[in-house]
């Protein structure tokens, strides 16, 4: 009985992410479905809309979207470059939010993205997201736009330890860290009391002493150019665009669409509510990604 409660309490808490929707018809079954049968070599980007289903909230989504549930504000570059409480807040928030963030699988989305990869369908998957979900799933030709957060930096030297690795230290040096929360953010974090967070010990570089960072661009920050570059090459070289779970607000991902507009590709997008590019897409179906593609991907 345990078990059973703990499984309904997380898929509770994992459909409590997932904006309110239409399911969809025919009609969007039948638009997407010639979309991916006329097309050999497509571009899928994705966004925090994916992921909704494993337990992470996405930002934007109306009521259920983590700006719709708090007053979380996004650490900002600059502000985490300059300020060392600004990184002790970051670090211990992370903290205490990485088992269960590292520990969330793979949805059926994500399994679906994979199994078109198989068909030779996807020329690359582009996600804004941090979670390594696609990489779980199984996928392997994924360009991950805004970093990910498995993997640290230093900002002072090249040294890099992976996220484990630095969970482990950080777990010497401050026993006894918990939240009650069980809301993690797409970032990985959680919310903790000032105090808790004045206790929390840094890490920092065992090279130079440097600060940490994850190999996450921040808001603020910029894509480096040598990722931009490599995403316009796929660009350039792909039949189509599939947007799926992406309002595409930030410029980095829109970017990508302005490009495919430019080169005449067909774009599709697949997520709840607006989008940024909803005026120059092709296609646009609003409802849960895995309705549509689970029903796909099982004619393959």
């Amino acid at each position: 009985m345990y078990k059973q409660i703990s499984l309904y309490k997380h898929f509770i808490r994992q459909i409590a992410f997932v904006p309110a929707y239409k399911p969809p018809d025919e009609k969007d079954l039948e638009t997407i479905r010639y979309f991916l049968r006329r097309h050999q070599n497509i571009l899928f980007l994705t966004g925090a809309g994916i992921s909704t289903e494993s337990g992470i909230p996405d930002y934007r989504s109306e009521k259920v979207g983590l700006y719709a549930r708090s007053n979380h504000k996004p650490v900002q570059y600059q502000e985490f470059v300059k300020y060392p409480k600004v990184r002790q807040r970051y670090w211990a928030r992370n903290f205490v939010g990485w088992p269960r963030f590292s520990s969330i699988q793979p949805n059926a989305t994500h399994y679906a993205i994979h199994e078109l990869e198989k068909a030779n369908k996807v020329s690359a998957i582009v996600t804004q997201n941090v979670d390594k979900l696609h990489h779980k799933a199984g996928s392997k030709n994924i360009i991950e736009l805004h970093g990910s957060g498995y993997l640290v930096k230093c900002l002072q030297c090249s040294y890099e330890v992976s996220r484990s690795e630095l969970q482990h230290k950080m777990n010497k040096e401050n026993p006894g860290m918990e939240s009650s929360i069980t809301m993690v953010r797409p970032d990985g974090d959680v919310e903790l009391s000032e105090e808790q967070i004045e206790k929390f010990k840094v890490p920092l570089c065992p090279k130079c002493e440097g600060p940490l960072k994850p190999d996450i661009v921040f808001f603020g920050d910029n894509v480096p150019k040598q990722r931009v570059e490599e995403i316009r090459n796929v660009v350039r070289h792909s039949d189509a665009i599939f947007v799926l779970g992406s309002s595409l607000t930030v410029y980095s991902s829109y970017r990508i669409i302005l490009q495919a507009k430019e080169e005449n590709k067909e774009i599709a997008i697949l997520n709840i509510g607006p989008t940024r590019a909803d005026d120059i897409a092709d296609i646009k179906v609003s409802t849960k990604c895995s309705e549509i593609l689970t029903d796909l991907c099982n004619e393959l």
